[in-house]
Formats: structure tokens, C-alpha cells, sequence
């Protein structure tokens, strides 16, 4: 098991080695000219030049990625072309205002998505089962932004209990930040509890026709007590890999949600690099998502080794 988890975590450190070369790629190949798009159109040739050495542009890709990566490593994130401000000092506040978002999202969404699953898996067949099938569906279809929106409309404008638009800051009192942040909540909260219900539902009824499980039905075990006593420990695995998936997209996600309802999370910082082309923030801001989306993934193959067995123990 220590192997396999060892191996896990490399795996986990190789992954974020390719995606912070995918991330710095994806930047160098943009169409335009960096200085050009930071200076404007009346920037001389001689200032282009000289901007060009401060961003270092006339080194060589491979060691201004190497020397990028180094400071990443070392915690300098760089600075910012627009403000001149230590990037590090501007995404930690960003930061955490998203996990902030995605830690109530989840709170919410997990309990319910995963209770609900087991719920129509007991319940198989019945008219609830049906309709939360109908209405899962629904929810995965629609587009985040146009669920945001309806939201928007609803609950912000015609009855007037939640603000349309997310404003928090430092010092802002806790009740206030969760009323401020609830409605883009609520958003995340019906994209991603529709997946985890179907997969919890999904992995029990997986499992419900294996032999053990007919030989407890066999022994006269109610439905609720075979599902919950037997079937779902061992469909935990699946259910803790989906939830690790919808808490990674909970906080990589969020940059619509973010953009829609102006919350100053780190993916509305990345929307304004984009449209301002401050490349060394986009890349931050990048990888600092894929860090998180490859430790939450890492973690979720940790627990899954964790709850079954037959990983437990070599075969």
C-alpha cells in the first residue's frame, strides 16, 4: 500500500512538471506581441526594446521557463506587468476568497448530492428515483453561466433576497461573506451535486448485484440495511473519486461563476490578465489551479487506496 501511495505522489509531482510546461507553451504561442499589447500602439521602438529585456523576452524560452520554474519553487510567482505588484501578494487574497466559495459550495453540496444518491438507490424505481433522474439531467445540460443567470433573475431581481452581485473584502464580517456569497453557491452547488448524485446512486446499484449482496437479500435483510451495512462500503471507491473530481472543479471551475456574478476570486484575477495580457499572471494563476486540481486528484487516489482492500494487500 505505501508503494502504491508513493507512487501515487510522484505521479502527482510529474503531472504538475507537464503542466507547468503546458501552461508556460500555451503563453509563449499567443498570438501578438507582449510588450506591443502592455505599451499600446504609440510605444516607440526603442521603448519595445527596452521593455522586451525588462520581461526578459530577448532570453532564449527554455531558460526563461527554467528560470520561471525556479522561482515558483523558491515562492516568487513574479510580477505583475500591469501594476508592477508582487503576484504572490495578489493571488493568496484571491485565493482564498475561492476556496472560501468552494468550501460552501461544498459544504452544501456534498452532504446533500451523496444523501440523496443513496436515497434513490434505495428507492429504485420509485417516483422519487425518477424524478431526480429528470431533474439531474436538467442540471447537467444547462451551461453554468445560464444557470447563474436564471438565478440571477429569480432570486436577485424579482424577490430580492440575495445581492446580484458578490462583494467581499478583508474584514468583512463571516455572517456577511456567506450572505454575499451564497447565490454563486447555490450555482456551484446544482452543477455539481447533480454528478455526484447520479454517481453515488450509480455505484450502489453497481454493486447491489453482486452474490453477497443476493445472499443477504437471501437472509431476509431489509433494502435500506443491505445497501447501507453492505453496498456501500465498497462502493465508496467511486463516490470519494467523483467527489475529489466536483471539489477540484468547485475551485478550477469557478472562473465563470466568478466572472458572472464579479466575486474577486482568483478566477475573475484570471479573467482580467487575460483581457490585459499580464502574462506572468495568467501563468500564476494557472498554476496555481493545477495545483490544486492535481491534489485534490492525488488525495482522492490516497483514500481510495485507503477503502479497499483488495489495494490494501498485495494479491
Amino acid at each position: 500500500m505505501a508503494k502504491l501511495i508513493v507512487n501515487r505522489l510522484l505521479l502527482g509531482l510529474l503531472t504538475l512538471l507537464a503542466v507547468s510546461v503546458l501552461i508556460f507553451v500555451c503563453t509563449e504561442i499567443l498570438p501578438g506581441d507582449v510588450a506591443s499589447a502592455v505599451l499600446g500602439q504609440g510605444a516607440t521602438p526603442e521603448a519595445l526594446v527596452i521593455f522586451r529585456k525588462e520581461l526578459g523576452l530577448d532570453v532564449p524560452a527554455h531558460l526563461r521557463y527554467w528560470n520561471w520554474l525556479v522561482g515558483v519553487l523558491h515562492g516568487d510567482l513574479g510580477v505583475a506587468l500591469t501594476n508592477k505588484r508582487v503576484i504572490a501578494g495578489e493571488v493568496m487574497p484571491r485565493l482564498a476568497n475561492t476556496l472560501f466559495l468552494a468550501g460552501y459550495a461544498a459544504l452544501i453540496a456534498i452532504p446533500l448530492a451523496v444523501g440523496l444518491g443513496i436515497y434513490c438507490a434505495i428507492n429504485e424505481g420509485k417516483l422519487s428515483d425518477r424524478l431526480s433522474n429528470i431533474l439531474t439531467l436538467v442540471a447537467i445540460s444547462l451551461p453554468e453561466f445560464f444557470i447563474a443567470y436564471l438565478l440571477i433573475i429569480f432570486l436577485a431581481v424579482e424577490v430580492d433576497w440575495f445581492p446580484s452581485l458578490s462583494t467581499v473584502f478583508a474584514g468583512m464580517p463571516f455572517g456577511e461573506r456567506v450572505y454575499q456569497t451564497t447565490l454563486p453557491a447555490i450555482t456551484l452547488t446544482l452543477l455539481v451535486a447533480a454528478h455526484m448524485l447520479r454517481m453515488a446512486r450509480s455505484s450502489v446499484l453497481s454493486v447491489m448485484s453482486t452474490p453477497y449482496i443476493e445472499m443477504a437479500f437471501l437472509k431476509g435483510a431489509k433494502r435500506q440495511h443491505v445497501i447501507t451495512r453492505h453496498a456501500l462500503p465498497n462502493a465508496a471507491a467511486p463516490i470519494i473519486t467523483v467527489v475529489a473530481l466536483n471539489l477540484a472543479y468547485l475551485v478550477v471551475g469557478v472562473v465563470v461563476i466568478e466572472a458572472v456574478f464579479v466575486y474577486p476570486g482568483l478566477g475573475q484575477l484570471m479573467v482580467d490578465a487575460v483581457s490585459k495580457r499580464d502574462v506572468p499572471v495568467i501563468q500564476a494563476c494557472g498554476l496555481v489551479f493545477a495545483v490544486v486540481f492535481v491534489l485534490l486528484n492525488t488525495l482522492a487516489d490516497v483514500l481510495v487506496i485507503l477503502v479497499n482492500p483488495r489495494l490494501r494487500h498485495a494479491r
